[in-house]
């Protein structure tokens, strides 16, 4: 355990600098303001690039493979969490582990720039992945180092924190995809590699004198006979990983199809070994045990919710693309530029919801109904894609409201559920589990893309109506469901509401 104790740790930070919050919070802020730049910017460009013509400056890979791709692509990055916290609780602190994990993002827009087709493509998703995974979940662990438990200025903290999230993600399809798309891809992934080079700088520049001793420390170090042990398998699993990849690729035995197939089924086997091992093990009781069974129903709910949301950056981006009709009252819009209504509305709807439940108060739906909600809104946006081609048939432009009309329902459902599945995972997770409870929590949404990246091959605009009317109509049959069983999940929760 560290040395360091709580109150030594937050009296290192500046306590007053940035909106009244801790001065470490400017810091943080704009590093993940600039890290979501580069990342949303990369994601509202890279499925155009990938299906796109040679001529244009595209790769030329078949659609239903770009799609799939995405979604695998999406998969892995929130799978690498888990490497990222393991590195930062054993090794490396989270401060040294966010900023490994900037370089090597930095590092993949790099690769993604060059005109080196689909090996530098394949080598900058690594790349990101992995350093994603490195920073993401660590960096919102170091804004948490900075406040003591009983500060009331948490909340708001990380609700600054988190417009920083969206409002990185927003600006970024209107710079980044403006330039890939309106003169060359490489130079808008150019642009992302930039934002993430500010980002670096940000953290770089202000971390000792705002940071303190924030992240700074190891929670759970190895110790020098573990060191050894654990280096040399994971030198033994990459030696092994490099040699089947050695074999099976130029051999055509590992192809991209069976390599999205392969992680689908991880998507799947992972959490299930998760809630395994947690409802067996001894140090879990029962009450904890009643709890996790009320958790089950929704994490496939979740999944459900993120397998509808998370095809906006692939099957509402392609529909963007090449359904809808980009000029409107005169003027020319870019494709990529939809990417940023899911951020828009979760700004501008995020204050409206959080006052809302405050002012219910104890007469606010439960955690389970609101999860219900949230998988009702989720189908909703994708049953009202299904009008347009109703009406003027699948081989006419349709309205751009269409799209803004679909994302502003997921995001209605996405503050319905997201929000409070964070805090219904706290609450329900087994004292001994709490950590893998909310990797668990964030699998839900790479466990989703998983499966999407079979799913997603499924859509062609010939059957455009049949796939957004299938999965809506699930998803709200779902959400029915889970609303009309809400009180017998409540009682599993054992006096959680």
């Amino acid at each position: 355990m560290s040395k360091l104790s709580k109150e030594q740790i937050v009296q290192s930070v500046p306590q007053r600098g940035f909106f009244g919050q801790p001065k470490g919070l400017f810091t943080l802020f704009f590093t993940e303001f600039w890290e979501r730049f580069s990342y949303y910017g990369m994601r509202a460009l890279l499925l155009f690039y990938m299906y796109d013509s040679i001529a244009n400056g595209g790769l030329a890979i078949e659609d239903s493979t770009a799609r799939s791709i995405m979604a695998i692509y999406g998969s892995l990055v929130y799978m690498s969490g888990i490497i990222g916290g393991w590195i930062a609780d054993r090794l490396l602190g989270t401060q040294r582990t966010v900023f490994y994990g900037g370089v090597l993002i930095m590092a993949g827009h790099i690769v993604l720039a060059l005109p080196a087709g689909v090996t530098a493509l394949f080598i900058s998703m690594f790349l990101i992945i992995i350093g994603t995974g490195l920073l993401k979940p660590n960096v919102s662990n170091v804004v948490g180092d900075m406040y003591s438990p009983q500060d009331m200025r948490r909340d708001s903290g990380f609700s600054i924190f988190y417009m920083g999230i969206n409002m990185g993600a927003f600006i970024a399809p209107f710079i980044v995809g403006t330039l890939g798309q309106k003169y060359n891809y490489h130079l808008g992934f150019g642009t992302a590699a930039i934002g993430m080079f500010l980002g670096l700088i940000v953290f770089l520049a202000t971390r000792k004198k705002n940071l303190g001793l924030a992240g700074t420390y190891v929670p759970n170090p190895l110790e020098d006979g573990e060191k050894k042990v654990v280096f040399t398998r994971f030198a033994i699993a990459g030696v092994i990983i490099a040699v089947l990849a050695a074999i099976t690729i130029p051999t055509g035995i590992l192809t991209i199809n069976r390599f999205t197939f392969l992680v689908s089924i991880l998507g799947i086997v992972i959490p299930t070994l998760y809630f395994i091992v947690m409802y067996r093990s001894p140090k879990t009781n029962e009450d904890e045990k009643s709890r996790l069974l009320a958790y089950i129903p929704l994490f496939i709910a979740a999944m459900m919710f993120w397998a509808i949301q998370e095809q906006g950056s692939i099957i509402l981006a392609e529909y963007a693309d090449k359904r809808t009709a980009l000029h409107i009252f005169g003027f020319k819009l870019e494709s990529s530029w939809f990417q940023s209504l899911n951020p828009l509305f979760i700004i501008a709807l995020a204050p409206l919801f959080a006052g809302l439940w405050v002012k219910l108060g104890d007469r606010q739906p439960t955690t389970t109904r609101k999860f219900s909600f949230g998988l009702v809104f989720a189908g909703l946006s994708f049953l009202v894609m299904i009008i347009p081609s109703v009406l003027n048939g699948t081989e006419t432009l349709v309205s751009p409201i269409w799209l803004v009309l679909s994302f502003f329902l997921v995001v209605v459902g996405e503050l319905c559920l997201s929000p409070v599945g964070l805090s219904a995972t706290t609450k329900l997770a087994p004292a001994a589990f709490s950590a893998q409870t909310m990797s668990l929590w964030f699998l839900s949404n790479a466990s989703a893309q998983a499966i999407n990246a079979q799913i997603v091959k499924l859509y062609t605009p010939e059957t455009e109506i049949i796939y957004f009317g299938v999965i809506g109509g699930i998803s709200i049959l779902l959400g029915i469901l889970l609303f009309t069983v809400a009180p017998k999940i409540q009682g599993f929760m054992r006096g959680v509401r």
